[in-house]
């Protein structure tokens, strides 16, 4: 960080009302050149809308913006862009018709008539690669390109258009571990020089690895601002939903480990990503998948529901072997999983169809149920509390934790027997979180069996009853009760011997 960093951007009494709703109300905030300043809050806590006004997105009902000292209008994003302020969303913004070579010269400072000339295509392509991006042909459609590579040129377009501010809203929600801290980097390389930086996500750890300062809002208020470092996870939790840690968590239930097999998995393995894995989850169990991303716990939780060919090893439902070929075959009545991907935008849901189309995707196929009956979905979505202004909407319309309550629902109107999550809560605000973790809860106490794959160690500790860490493709540990501590998960993660609690005192 600089060292001594001056305010670039200032917002002054802002409020930004829509009807009788006040997004935000009398908000004053900083953002300092040579800093990353994190900006915490739930859905609903006004970071959007605050990030919506720096982008000229929006215009502030009340209050007024400063650039440097002197008072701004941002009538439009190119307004904004003028002043140096730019912002990557969490909804990404390429054309997926165009090429990336044609996407990045959208806004990019040197482009004319198509063409990203010298020093400028230069760039663009050492920025790609310095964030894992090397296999990334510019003259691929972004259409054709995975989530994570979207994200990539995403940040990749951002950086090229020389920001004075940057702001990254989930910008890294979709990348692998080794890739992140390469785009760290790159953001530490431009807060040292001078770029002033709003980074919002809702994983702490890379908070505490980014942030020189953070700021918490609650209520369209910012109530509180603080350097990293000042407060613990736990109090920050609090000032984000006035809540404690340990109550986000329900309380797990006694006796799961006595119950009935549902799932049982002997030496499964996929080409070299999968090596021999065997576990079993029970009626009434949330057995935990961890370890950092890639190890194989994902293509795991892909091969048991049969999205992939050839995988050896046998499973059984309820003691019954069960030959899986196809998700079709997955949710069939008999065998009963269901399967929550990871990306809920490119796997989970059609984001063009109406929320009504999306519920009907999971029992399409099923002849035992009708697909177009509303009533199948009633208790689902009440159950999970969705909010919505009509059924009929597209599912697009609804905030990232209400289409993951989609997802959801359309699965458990099937009544599955095992469920499987791949990073459920991935970019979702903390009370959705606390929702999402009571319905699991809920559903093991009924007799459901769950798989969760999580990022989250709070997660794996607090929900699961055993958690399983990956490690280059076979599990390194398997955790529960007493074991199941974050100095263990972390040492199984790295394939190290348990580590010490004062390292982490």
């Amino acid at each position: 960080m600089a060292d001594s960093p001056s305010p670039l951007l200032e917002m002054q009494d802002i409020s930004m009302h829509f009807g009788a709703t006040k997004a935000l109300d009398g908000v004053d905030f900083t953002c300092n050149a040579g800093e990353v300043h994190a900006v915490l809050g739930e859905n609903g806590a006004g970071k959007s809308t605050l990030m919506k006004l720096i982008a000229g997105v929006l215009q502030p009902t009340y209050g007024q913006l400063r650039v440097e000292g002197r008072d701004v209008f941002l009538g439009s994003p190119k307004a904004a862009l003028d002043h140096g302020l730019v912002c990557m969303f969490q909804e990404l913004s390429l054309v997926p018709d165009l090429t990336v070579r044609e996407n990045l010269l959208l806004g990019a400072p040197g482009a004319g008539l198509g063409w990203l000339r010298g020093q400028g295509l230069d760039k663009a392509r050492a920025v790609l690669t310095r964030i894992g991006g090397t296999d990334i042909r510019l003259g691929a459609r972004v259409e054709d390109l995975t989530l994570p590579q979207r994200q990539q040129v995403e940040i990749a377009k951002a950086i090229m258009k020389k920001p004075r501010l940057l702001i990254l809203d989930e910008a890294t929600s979709a990348l692998s571990a080794s890739v992140v801290e390469s785009v760290f980097d790159l953001v530490r390389e431009e807060r040292d020089s001078g770029t002033a930086v709003l980074f919002i996500s809702h994983r702490f750890h890379e908070i505490e690895a980014l942030a020189d300062r953070v700021s918490v809002f609650r209520n369209g208020q910012r109530v509180a601002t603080f350097m990293k470092g000042d407060h613990d996870y736990g109090a920050i939790i609090n000032m984000m939903v006035g809540q404690k840690i340990e109550e986000l968590f329900p309380e797990k239930q006694p006796g799961a480990h006595q119950s009935d097999i549902v799932l049982d998995v002997r030496n499964f393995s996929w080409e070299d990503q999968v090596k021999d894995v065997s576990l079993t989850v029970r009626r009434g169990q949330i057995v935990g998948l961890g370890g950092l991303d890639g190890q194989g716990q994902g293509t795991f939780l892909m091969g048991l529901v049969g999205l992939l060919r050839k995988t050896q090893g046998t499973t059984a439902i309820a003691g019954e072997p069960s030959e899986i070929t196809s998700p079709k075959s997955a949710k069939h009545r008999d065998i009963g999983l269901a399967y929550i991907p990871e990306d809920r935008k490119t796997e989970g849901l059609i984001l063009d169809q109406s929320i009504q189309e999306n519920l009907e995707l999971a029992a399409l196929g099923r002849a035992d149920l009708d697909a177009g009956d509303p009533t199948l979905y009633a208790g689902s979505l009440e159950q999970l509390a969705l909010k919505h202004g009509g059924l009929e909407l597209p599912v697009s319309s609804l905030s990232g934790g209400n289409q993951q309550k989609v997802v959801l629902a359309k699965w458990l109107a099937l009544g599955p027997r095992c469920l499987l999550l791949a990073d459920p809560t991935r970019g979702i605000d903390v009370k959705t979180k606390t929702q999402i973790y009571t319905i699991l809860r809920q559903l093991a106490d009924q007799g459901t069996a769950i798989l969760l794959l999580s990022t989250d160690y709070e997660e794996l500790i607090q929900l699961c009853d055993e958690t399983h860490i990956f490690f280059e493709g076979r599990i390194a540990a398997s955790l529960s009760g007493d074991d199941l501590t974050p100095q263990n998960i972390i040492a199984a993660t790295l394939n190290v011997s348990a580590i010490p609690q004062a390292a982490h005192a």
